[in-house]
């Protein structure tokens, strides 16, 4: 009998060996070796900025408000994971339209239209109820598949994020778990790419591991694009003597950069979804990043609920640095002055944070 008893457990130790060693997986890690991540010293000391802010909640249990967007009329619009559009710079969220779709990136553009990066649909136009329509679904012969953020030329040129031509978050459980896969994987696949006028559609940039937020710079001489899976934003030259030329911009960030928006004054706000996680020890090593992934969510990385955005300008000085380790808004994905109001949104959040300019810290 203990024979037999030892001989099952032998069986059963060999097949869960087996198991982690070999079972398949739909991600193939490839070596990175990451810097070790600054500390929240000097311009990012640790600090509870964000405290002040007003939690708005957005109605019947609706969650993930990714992203905003101003119109000229000064309308101020943000979507939830379900799809769903809301005014929210009333008192209480205001639904306006069911869009479906995952919509994460959102920006008024110069002809009064609300723009929509759709991580399920791609590039959105939308005038008012009833008149969605679809501008781009993919990109030199290719679907698009994981449109992220947006910007939008004065001559109504679309900049926009594809954060992975690997991993479509549509069908593996939607954006959250495809991120972690596609930054977990560290594969290049995301890149930038433009809706011309005209309607043509190129790419102008590319070999990203995970693309996230894009801004224009004041002059539309640049534009900045966030890595998130390298903690870093890069700088794309548009016009001049370096067009097309890339350089690094911001590097060795405290966390993973989100959502970008350009504060129309020559600065920008980023949101970091998390910071930077002890996993990545296990980057220069692919095999255990596999059996990482075997083991299943409970041990897989995630994000941690750690809000933290950062103002600087376009020569990259930072000037503000606001944090909340409560972690009460979860991921936080964008920030943007509107007016006398401040907004920090969510991408799994109950609702966003919301407080007056007013009460913002002195510029650095």
């Amino acid at each position: 009998m203990r024979k037999t008893l030892l001989a099952v457990l032998a069986l059963g130790l060999g097949l869960g060996l087996g198991y982690l060693a070999f079972w398949p997986v739909p991600l193939t890690p490839q070596v990175y070796r990451p810097l070790q991540p600054p500390a929240l010293t000097g311009e990012f000391e640790t600090n509870d900025a964000m405290a002040a802010l007003e939690l708005i909640v957005l109605p019947e249990g609706a969650v993930g408000p990714e992203d905003l967007a101003v119109m000229p009329d000064g309308k101020v619009y943000t979507t939830d994971l379900a799809g769903k559009l809301y005014r929210i710079d009333g008192a209480a969220p205001q639904v306006i339209e069911d869009l479906g779709g995952r919509p994460l990136g959102l920006k008024a553009g110069p002809d009064g239209a609300l723009y929509i990066a759709d991580s399920y649909r791609g590039i959105l136009r939308w005038t008012g109820p009833g008149s969605l329509e679809t501008l781009v679904t993919e990109v030199e012969g290719a679907p698009l598949i994981y449109a992220n953020q947006l910007d939008i030329a004065r001559d109504g040129t679309i900049y926009f994020s594809n954060s992975s031509d690997r991993f479509d978050p549509e069908t593996l459980g939607g954006t959250k778990p495809t991120s972690v896969m596609t930054i977990w994987e560290q594969s290049d696949s995301g890149y930038v790419a433009r809706r011309l006028p005209d309607g043509r559609v190129e790419k102008i940039a590319s070999g990203f591991v995970y693309t996230n937020g894009v801004a224009l710079s004041q002059d539309e001489d640049f534009l900045l694009i966030n890595e998130t899976g390298r903690a870093r934003v890069h700088k794309l030259w548009l016009t001049g003597d370096k067009a097309g030329e890339q350089e690094l911009f911001l590097g060795n960030l405290p966390g993973y950069p989100d959502n970008l928006e350009r504060q129309g004054d020559g600065t920008f706000w980023l949101a970091f979804a998390s910071p930077r996680l002890p996993s990545e020890k296990l980057m220069p090593y692919p095999f255990l990043r596999k059996v990482i992934w075997r083991l299943g969510d409970l041990v897989r990385p995630a994000p941690v609920h750690r809000g933290m955005v950062i103002q600087f300008d376009e020569s990259g000085n930072i000037l503000r640095n606001l944090q909340d380790p409560t972690g009460r808004l979860g991921v936080t994905t964008s920030a943007l002055e509107v007016g006398e109001q401040f907004y920090v949104m969510s991408l799994d959040g109950r609702g966003f944070g919301r407080g007056a300019v007013g009460d913002l810290p002195a510029m650095q």
